[in-house]
């Protein structure tokens, strides 16, 4: 598949993958989610690389879903049945990259929002640049966070700082992130990327077997329940999409003006 959105680079047993979308901060349109989908599942038949670095071209990692997504499609929904199987974009791509076999470092530089902070705990390990940040801010959308990305951030910071990450939907700096574990190092912003070759260095020269072994192992341990809890966050978002906060929270983001929630 040729790519219009993102770029792989290979060197040696490394690949990065670069999300390419800067003018629109490398949120994340239709295209872009299946393009990310298929890069990510075409791991599966390469046994040379050993490690997948996620980065984003310009100012910023990813700031999220894409809320004026032009995407031209013929295919909009006619039914609550087709516009849930629509949605599936989101979890499987989230899934499709924590599902990679080789080990995958986020290098975050600028902001990795919503869907972007979910791409980064989707992956084994998180490099930070120091003036990076990272956040949720579905909530002032008058949304749940989905994607089935809730539980990773659970099993990285725990759930009461979960909770608050999740619920207040603020943008958290890297020291934050660093102390909360959501981040594995900080780097400054001109050695991020080197940063993160180096520790993909570290992991690509151990035996590919096992170490992909204990990754699957380590997954399957820790995220032994995210499935049967989170196979319902589509429908959660259905239901919030069906109400007045989240019509509000959409237009307040669009008019760049704080919303005014009601509960209805």
């Amino acid at each position: 598949m040729a790519y219009e959105y993102i770029e792989i680079a290979k060197d040696g047993h490394v690949a990065t993958l670069t999300l390419n979308r800067p003018e629109r901060l490398n949120a994340l349109g239709r295209d872009l989610m299946l393009e990310l989908i298929d890069a990510a599942r075409s791991f599966a038949h390469d046994t040379e690389t050993r490690v997948v670095i996620f980065t984003g071209a310009g100012r910023h990692f990813c700031a999220g879903a894409d809320l004026k997504d032009d995407t031209p499609r013929g295919d909009l929904p006619a039914s609550r049945l087709q516009l849930r199987r629509s949605l599936r974009a989101g979890p499987d791509l989230v899934r499709a990259i924590h599902e990679i076999d080789q080990i995958t470092i986020a290098a975050v530089n600028g902001g990795a929002l919503g869907g972007g902070a979910c791409i980064a705990t989707a992956c084994d390990f998180r490099i930070g640049a120091s003036d990076s940040f990272c956040g949720y801010p579905e909530i002032d959308r008058g949304m749940n966070l989905q994607w089935v990305a809730l539980p990773l951030c659970v099993h990285l910071i725990g759930p009461a700082r979960a909770k608050r990450m999740i619920m207040l939907g603020q943008k958290e700096n890297a020291k934050t992130l660093l102390d909360w574990a959501f981040y594995d190092e900080v780097a400054e912003p001109d050695e991020l990327l080197a940063r993160a070759r180096a520790m993909a260095d570290e992991y690509a020269a151990k035996p590919p077997i096992p170490a992909q072994m204990i990754k699957q192992s380590v997954n399957a341990v820790a995220s032994a329940l995210d499935r049967a809890v989170m196979h319902m966050d589509l429908d959660q978002w259905m239901l919030t999409a069906t109400t007045d906060d989240y019509r509000e929270g959409i237009k307040a983001f669009l008019e760049k003006r704080a919303a005014r929630f009601e509960g209805n």
